[in-house]
């Protein structure tokens, strides 16, 4: 996906592929990604945000006033987004790449949104997420199964259900939401 040229619409971002229209994200997530920034920042403190797409999801973690928020996004067109709309934020560290080979540079964090597209390497997160997490972090990520399946391995998660009517798009087309919480203690 990164090698991807993107299209951005007031509400979507997709690529063309063999397969037609590829959406990355769509505007009708909001209320999810409202509801993802309010557990990842349950604590205030220091948040650590996998992928940046439209900025949704950011947006609402800095209405929260975290201490600090860093963002890792590895294509090259949101990067450019994403310093933009960083520019007035000075809580907010933009770290560029693939997160998987950007661990180096992180710390330990009191909230994790992790949200990847087109991430070949998504299944790591749950071996790696407790290693950036201080006592009593809210961990919280995209979940793009629509029932309370925990594909990366968790131990302990909690989901609320949500109901949504999302538009026909490429990725996520159920009515139901199972938005994951793991604390780790």
């Amino acid at each position: 996906m990164i090698n991807q040229k993107l299209t951005f619409n007031d509400d979507y971002i997709a690529f063309s592929s063999n397969w037609g229209i590829e959406h990355v994200m769509m505007d009708w997530e909001d209320n999810l990604m409202k509801e993802h920034a309010k557990i990842a920042c349950y604590n205030k403190g220091d948040i650590l945000e996998f992928g940046f797409g439209m900025g949704i999801s950011a947006t609402y973690i800095q209405s929260h006033n975290p201490k600090s928020h860093t963002i890792i996004e590895i294509h090259p067109q949101v990067i450019e987004r994403a310093k933009l709309w960083a520019l007035d934020k000075p809580s907010v560290k933009i770290i560029e790449g693939d997160w998987f080979k950007c661990l180096d540079q992180l710390s330990k964090y009191d909230g994790i949104f992790f949200d990847t597209y087109g991430d070949n390497n998504h299944k790591e997160f749950g071996q790696i997420a407790e290693s950036l997490t201080k006592p009593g972090a809210h961990v919280t990520w995209w979940n793009a199964i629509s029932k309370p399946e925990n594909v990366y391995g968790f131990k302990d998660v909690t989901y609320t259900k949500y109901n949504v009517d999302p538009p026909e798009n490429s990725y996520f087309n159920d009515k139901g939401y199972f938005l994951p919480l793991k604390v780790y203690l």
